[in-house]
């Protein structure tokens, strides 16, 4: 199996029958790390068929065969974190991750971690993790979710899935995924860790660790000194997180695996018995350039290229093994070739294996899950408020809000609010109202001011078995943080073939019409950054009743199907009593709403049959405001308010147009990229052919103040449009 490798020489093979073994890089012994020649002999085969695996994808790759994107090859000391970690201590991996992957699968029987990794590497439908559509390293079993783009995307959650452990046992929780004993181990690299969101989950992690909270968490930084073909200046690491508050650093050079469980020991200890955060700093090298097709020649010269290959991780763990154990370098070589032949029989069986070859086979695993969670009641403190009277009184949009938020909670134990200004303050808006005060500050906590580990914090709680409801306090500040549901919550459903899923409730206070406050940040009406995530559900409420209804479902959908929901709420109707002056029209009893908004079904609000008024939120209202100039014109109209702006319930809209010729799509958002776009593609794909007419907001930011009203929608321009629409002029209306 020396023979020919397809598109990478074998650089380990060479060097170790020259007797080009590198001198030692640390001074560990074996026993320091407390390791037995047997088990570093273990190691050393799961680093080698990594290696191999690594080969052999870049072979297929250049036979067009296979997909190979990035390899381990430089990192297989992480085999180390593996034999140091349980295989329940959930591990959220670097993309250089094999021969962790493979030598964590050696502890559990069964495993056929070479099989499911030749399934990937060619994108087969049988592929046990992504069913093909990604290569990822993942495992239901292993507790690894899998990860397509780690681009430090993944440490928000893993901070999150850590302080999950932590809350878990505080609440007494029985049905935890997580053992309560358990730590996160979280992986990145060097060029990584400089990006705003490592630097943003790292600092949350620090700060927690600093207030003295529990955090059982090991952020793992692989120092290979280049980030693509930018190199890390030496040091840099170590100068930033070596005095980190909060932070405990430990470094170990992973080039040798013994040095890398000695480190890899002092961390677990730190993170599993102490329950502090941990930066672990481990030095790498990277082998073979970045990835795929890249060709390292062209930004490091030979020699340092020959060098860094000189101090191959599987050279230090040949030399370990024939100091340790009186291996030969012909037993390694015989070992390695017995590897490279049963990975090249995997990899080749797995090319014959089936593809995904239709859009509904890729698309499956978006579509909702069925439930394992039970709902359990969750306990009201002592000496909580009472609220028997807020129930049974008229109440405007926020506070009802708060109140379907105390019964959710009160049912079930699971949920959890969180976010900047949730807790004592009860919300700027107090949408939040008393609900620390009712069920503590375990079920009900202030974040730090960032919107990234807010939802990462999220999405690792749901990892652990929590139905999280994190708040963002502005829809501007999502934009900060958009990727953390895009990249991450969204799309894991879809890489693990439904295996994994992040149900939430992601609340978000947005769009526009408070006049006189705030300008662009406190008024943003683009909903664009959440229509196109795929598998995504976000749903505006236009009343507060609306709202109880709508809540009620999303909390259905995230516990029954695992859905990740953002609930836009409309900041300019939280406190809104009146349609017409002192008519109450916008408030409504909590006890009186029965019942859910079901998913799908858009809010029908009259009768008439010479318009329909397709509309959400603020549009909804100020429709509804504009009907009596309509009546006044003897035009008869029903409005259709969506509640479901993704996905949107077209065909339960055409159906409430019924025969009505006539149709007014107000969109309060922006004319580019609002659902008003969507809603008059999906016409003209039916085929529809009404006399039709939209109005939106203009392509523009939100200016402060009375300039607003100049580019939003307003009552009188939904009222104009209308009768225009109609042939009926405006004066006839003022008659």
């Amino acid at each position: 199996m020396a023979g020919a490798i397809g598109a990478a020489k074998d650089g380990f093979l060479e060097r170790l029958k020259a007797g080009r073994v590198p001198a030692p890089v640390a001074g560990t012994r074996l026993e320091d790390a407390g390791l037995s020649s047997t088990a570093l002999a273990g190691l050393f085969e799961s680093q080698l068929t990594s290696r191999a695996l690594d080969l052999e994808a870049r072979r297929l790759g250049a036979e067009r065969r296979g997909f190979y994107s990035i390899g381990s090859a430089g990192h297989e000391g992480n085999a180390a974190l593996a034999h140091v970690l349980r295989v329940d201590d959930m591990a959220f991996l670097h993309y250089r991750s094999g021969a962790l992957y493979l030598e964590r699968a050696r502890k559990r029987p069964g495993e056929t971690p070479i099989w499911n990794m030749a399934l990937s590497f060619v994108a087969s439908s049988e592929d046990p993790m992504s069913g093909g559509r990604h290569k990822v390293i993942g495992s239901k079993s292993l507790f690894i979710p899998p990860q397509t783009s780690t681009i430090a995307s993944h440490l928000p959650k893993a901070m999150g899935a850590a302080f999950s452990i932590a809350l878990a046992r505080t609440q007494k929780k029985q049905d935890a995924v997580l053992p309560l004993d358990s730590v996160v181990y979280c992986s990145f690299g060097d060029a990584s860790a400089n990006h705003s969101t490592a630097q943003g989950a790292i600092n949350a992690a620090a700060l927690t660790g600093y207030r003295g909270l529990p955090l059982p968490l090991i952020f793992a930084c692989e120092d290979n000194g280049v980030g693509i073909s930018v190199k890390t200046p030496e040091g840099w690491i170590a100068a930033n997180y070596g005095a980190r508050a909060g932070l405990r650093y430990v470094y170990g050079d992973a080039r040798d695996i013994v040095d890398a469980v000695r480190a890899g020991r002092e961390a677990e200890h730190w993170a599993r018995v102490a329950r502090k955060p941990v930066f672990l700093h481990l030095r790498t090298v990277r082998l073979m350039g970045h990835a795929g097709s890249d060709l390292e020649t062209g930004y490091r010269n030979r020699a340092e290229i020959e060098a860094e290959a000189d101090e191959d991780p599987l050279l230090h763990s040949a030399r370990r093994l024939m100091e340790s154990a009186g291996a030969s370098s012909s037993d390694i070589e015989t070992l390695y070739g017995d590897i490279r032949g049963r990975v090249r029989r995997a990899m080749e069986a797995a090319c014959d294996r089936p593809k995904l070859a239709s859009a509904p086979a890729v698309m499956s695993s978006l579509s909702p899950a069925k439930s394992l969670a039970a709902r359990r009641p969750g306990k009201l403190l002592d000496g909580a408020p009472d609220e028997a009277r807020a129930r049974r009184e008229p109440q405007h949009m926020s506070r009802l809000i708060s109140l379907a938020l105390a019964d959710e909670m009160a049912r079930d134990r699971n949920i959890v609010v969180f976010g900047e200004d949730v807790g004592k303050k009860g919300g700027v808006y107090g949408a939040t109202t008393k609900l620390q005060q009712k069920f503590g500050p375990a079920r009900v906590f202030d974040t730090l001011l960032d919107e990234q580990s807010i939802l990462g914090l999220g999405i690792g709680l749901a990892h652990n078995g929590f139905l999280p409801v994190p708040e963002i306090q502005f829809l501007a500040y999502v934009h900060n943080a958009e990727d953390q549901l895009r990249g991450e919550a969204a799309s894991l459903p879809f890489f693990s073939n439904g295996q994994y899923t992040n149900p939430m409730v992601a609340r978000v206070a947005g769009l526009a019409y408070q006049k006189g406050f705030g300008g662009h940040f406190h008024n943003d009406n683009s909903v664009a950054v959440f229509r196109d995530i795929p598998g995504i559900v976000l749903a505006c409420p236009s009343s507060g009743a609306e709202a109880v209804g709508l809540l009620r479902e999303c909390f259905r959908m995230a516990r029954e199907e695992r859905r990740v929901v953002v609930f836009l709420e409309p900041i300019a109707l939280y406190g809104t009593k009146d349609i017409s002056d002192g008519d109450g029209a916008m408030t409504a009893v909590y006890d009186d709403i029965d019942g859910a908004a079901p998913f799908g079904a858009p809010n029908i609000i009259g009768d008439g049959r010479d318009l329909a008024i397709i509309t959400y939120g603020n549009g909804t209202y100020l429709s509804r405001r504009a009907l009596a100039q309509l009546k006044e014109a003897g035009v008869s109209a029903r409005i259709i308010d969506l509640r479901w702006l993704a996905p949107l319930p077209i065909d339960a809209v055409v159906d409430a147009v019924g025969k009505r010729r006539n149709v007014l799509i107000v969109d309060e958002c922006r004319r580019t990229g609002g659902p008003g776009e969507e809603i008059i593609a999906q016409f003209a794909d039916r085929g529809l052919s009404y006399n039709l007419k939209r109005i939106a907001g203009e392509d523009t930011f939100i200016p402060l103040g009375p300039a607003a009203d100049a580019v939003l929608v307003s009552k009188n321009e939904i009222a104009a449009a209308a009768l225009s629409l109609l042939g009926v002029s405006a004066g006839r209306a003022a008659e």
